[in-house]
């Protein structure tokens, strides 16, 4: 018997990068400017530097 798995309201199965890509590929993916992450953080992502 085949098990079904649980799909969130964009149709993949729930994971981080399942999401990420599904927004992707319908055109509503988030901008640098919509996005959640701090201007701050996001430039300690860059230069690799966290406390």
């Amino acid at each position: 018997m085949a098990t079904r798995r649980k799909k969130n309201k964009l149709g993949v199965k729930n994971s981080l990068v399942n999401n990420i890509n599904a927004r992707k590929n319908k055109g509503i993916s988030r901008s640098k400017k919509k996005g959640t992450v701090k201007k701050e953080d996001y430039d300690h992502l860059k230069k690799n530097e966290w406390d």
